[in-house]
């Protein structure tokens, strides 16, 4: 289940101040409100809002700190979710978006609440669905997959969401910069890593609408696996390479038999014995799609180089102070394995097995 807990030190807001621009929006007296905090991710803060114990909303914002044109747009997440609901129904029902930083410090916006399950790492292995149900769950993650690279995004309305020409080329050069504007230490295999990207890029597969963070704990499932009730985190969507959409996602893939420094990381729950690995997802989602991901070397060392950028800048942020967060003192180790895991995967030029 996707349950709110108290809200971290550092995180918190300010109640008073929300509560008076909620009064409007809610259009009746707010008698009671209770705020907690969603604990799950590294990047953008979420909040659970109830009002009145019948009102049930989310609040997102970005981390203090944070360079808001780097991923933590709030305006800009909101206008992709308005665009798509109602006509794709796999995202939260939009209610407000607020500029005005001085409310709770930052800019932020406020959606539906979506109860369902989200599949986290580092859980208990008896707290994940079984077999079956996990194969329904992970059908359902492709099949969605593909249909959300389908949508007729000009129907929406985000035609103009970003340039798809030379996305490729534009994704590379931009997370290469982006990493050496944020880097903390001389780690060889993240600068062997793009390089290798940036002398082998591909040419756009065809353009779409693509989310660019599309992984479980970013996805909310009924209990039983039969559907796939919502899509959460969109700051980073964009119209681009739905196979450059396939490489990010592989990049938190982590298979059974992966060491055990990376399973360690906790980037998916997609370890679990007998789930798909990475290869059964790049022929899965080739399948489906029509689309030709080659051997998926690219794809995948782009989405380690990804990973590897944004654990980083957070890590940077944390050297820098502007969060105390105990979680993100680490965060220099996943940039060197991710670095590694890339290289491995260009050294064999495949993406199981690598060690």
């Amino acid at each position: 289940m996707n349950e709110a807990t108290d809200i971290r030190r550092g995180d918190e807001i300010d109640e008073t101040r929300l509560k008076e621009w909620l009064a409007p929006i809610t259009e009746k007296s707010i008698e009671k409100i209770i705020i907690r905090q969603f604990a799950g991710g590294y990047s953008n803060l979420t909040y659970q809002i109830i009002i009145n114990d019948d009102i049930k909303w989310v609040l997102r914002k970005p981390p203090k700190g944070a360079n808001i044109k780097s991923g933590h747009d709030m305006a800009r997440e909101y206008k992709i979710i308005k665009a798509l609901y109602p006509e794709y129904t796999k995202v939260p029902r939009p209610v407000a978006y607020c500029e005005d930083s001085t409310i709770i410090g930052t800019e932020f916006y406020i959606m539906d609440n979506v109860d369902g399950w989200i599949l986290r790492a580092h859980k208990k292995a008896d707290s994940y669905p079984d077999k079956k149900i996990m194969h329904q769950i992970y059908t359902l993650f492709t099949e969605n997959f593909v249909a959300l690279h389908a949508l007729d995004y000009t129907k929406c309305g985000l035609d103009t969401l970003g340039n798809p020409q030379q996305y490729p080329e534009r994704q590379i050069s931009g997370w290469t910069r982006r990493y050496e504007a944020a880097k903390t230490d001389e780690i060889r295999s993240v600068a062997t890593l793009y390089k290798w990207l940036n002398e082998n890029i591909p040419i756009l597969s065809r353009p779409s609408l693509i989310h660019n963070d599309y992984k479980y704990d970013n996805i909310i499932f009924d209990k039983e696996g039969k559907e796939l009730i919502a899509i959460l985190d969109w700051e980073m969507s964009t119209i681009g390479d739905p196979l450059m959409d396939l490489g990010s996602t592989l990049g938190y893939w982590v298979n059974h038999d992966d060491p055990d420094w990376l399973q360690e990381i906790g980037l998916s729950p997609t370890n679990m014995s007998d789930h798909p690995t990475r290869e059964n997802l790049l022929h899965d989602y080739a399948d489906k799609s029509g689309l030709d991901p080659g051997n998926g070397v690219f794809y995948y060392a782009y989405g380690m180089l990804k990973l590897a950028v944004i654990a980083q800048q957070i890590y940077a942020r944390y050297k820098a102070g502007h969060t105390s967060d105990p979680r993100f003192a680490g965060l220099i180790k996943v940039v060197e394995m991710c670095g590694l895991m890339g290289t491995q995967a260009i050294q064999k030029q495949k993406l199981d097995h690598l060690f």
